[in-house]
């Protein structure tokens, strides 16, 4: 595992963030639960950094974020509070965000593509669809009834209607039963639909870039 690792830290935060999903919704429902919560998200985070070693990214910017944002978590695991929630989810949306540029230099920096960046591809999806799920916990949180929903529409939204309806933006899938009501919310998700074309366009890109490169390297 040390030695995957080091050699594609992306397929490994890949595989835990897909299991992340699959396993948050286990998780939500009681103080245990939510404890876990809490340390899988400092696992995750740890896995961020182990990635933007292997990219152009500064190590110092991950750690200046990634620390305050696992003593927070800390806390709420111990505390069973989701009272320093809209905090911690700051620093994680902003880590994610430095997370995901630092990838998608990582993917550009050169004109061959390993196994590891073609994890990276997957890897920095996800981590833009999590920041912008914990960047929706800040508005919440700031801007109360930001988000509606089919099915009692009043209430808060918890984590994964918000990761949900990340991931449907950020796709373009935008099936409608999770929507932002308030304006600014509204501007967030907007900024992530932007966020989602620019980076299927930039992934598109790289790759007609390389097949119209390999014959000529070949040559």
């Amino acid at each position: 595992m040390l030695a995957l690792a080091k050699r594609e830290p992306s397929a490994l935060l890949l595989t835990a963030q897909l299991v992340a999903v699959l396993a948050y919704p286990f998780m939500i429902d009681n103080d245990v639960g939510r404890a876990l919560f809490s340390v899988f998200g400092i696992a995750i985070l740890g896995l961020v950094v182990l990635a933007v070693r292997s990219t152009p990214g500064l190590n110092w910017v991950t750690i200046l974020l990634g620390i305050p944002a696992c003593v927070l978590l800390v806390i709420q695991a111990v505390t069973g509070s989701d009272d320093l929630l809209p905090y911690s989810s700051a620093f994680e949306a902003l880590l994610y965000f430095y997370a995901a540029g630092a990838m998608i230099a990582y993917m550009l920096g050169d004109q061959r593509v390993t196994r590891d960046e073609l994890f990276a591809i997957g890897a920095t999806f996800t981590l833009v669809a999590w920041a912008f799920a914990y960047t929706y916990v800040v508005c919440q949180a700031i801007y109360p009834g930001s988000f509606s929903a089919a099915v009692d529409a009043s209430a808060e939204r918890d984590w994964m209607e918000l990761l949900f309806l990340s991931f449907t933006t950020l796709s373009s899938t935008g099936l409608g039963d999770i929507v932002p009501v308030k304006p600014f919310a509204r501007g967030l998700v907007m900024f992530e639909m932007i966020a989602g074309v620019a980076y299927l366009t930039v992934v598109v890109s790289r790759l007609v870039a390389l097949t119209v490169l390999r014959p000529e390297r070949q040559r």
